[in-house]
């Protein structure tokens, strides 16, 4: 599959989704981890806490890369769905991580096209972690790790160009 080259400025919006992104997996994962209710989720609700954790870290590298391309970083987060209903809520994590996941790898291809190798690598670390976040969100809910290999796509369930 051919990727499709960005510009630096390209790249620095789809790094300020991302952010946002980054910013909705902070406010989920913090306040996941204080309402989670019952024995059978008081492992993973110690897990979120440390997800949120890493999420703000994640924020960082990637607000830093975007002031690096020249542009400002966003300060909206994408919207944080809740429930009443601690699976609703684990699973709300697992779908975006799914799709955090899917729009990393693609911008691990679009920095190494600009020859941003180093900010490549930056993304890659975090992606480590989305990884393990989505293993540990899966183990949860009991499933199978998602195999999220295919193409980013929208909430539509259309490919994202």
């Amino acid at each position: 599959m051919a990727e499709q080259a960005v510009s630096r400025d390209q790249l620095a919006e789809l790094l300020n989704e991302d952010l946002s992104r980054e910013y909705q997996a902070i406010i989920a994962y913090v306040v996941y981890s204080q309402v989670l209710k019952g024995a059978e989720y008081m492992a993973i609700a110690a897990q979120l806490e440390e997800h949120a954790k890493q999420e703000l870290s994640h924020a960082l590298i990637i607000s830093r890369q975007i002031d690096y391309l020249g542009k400002m970083p966003t300060v909206t987060a994408k919207p944080v769905r809740i429930s009443e209903k601690a699976r609703d809520m684990l699973r709300f994590d697992l779908d975006n991580e799914n799709e955090t996941i899917r729009n990393y790898r693609e911008r691990v291809r679009q920095c190494e096209a600009l020859g941003e190798f180093a900010m490549a690598e930056q993304i890659r670390d975090i992606l480590v972690q989305e990884q393990d976040h989505q293993i540990d969100l899966a183990t949860a809910l009991g499933e199978d790790v998602p195999d999220v290999s295919g193409p980013a796509t929208t909430t539509s369930g259309k490919k994202a160009r």
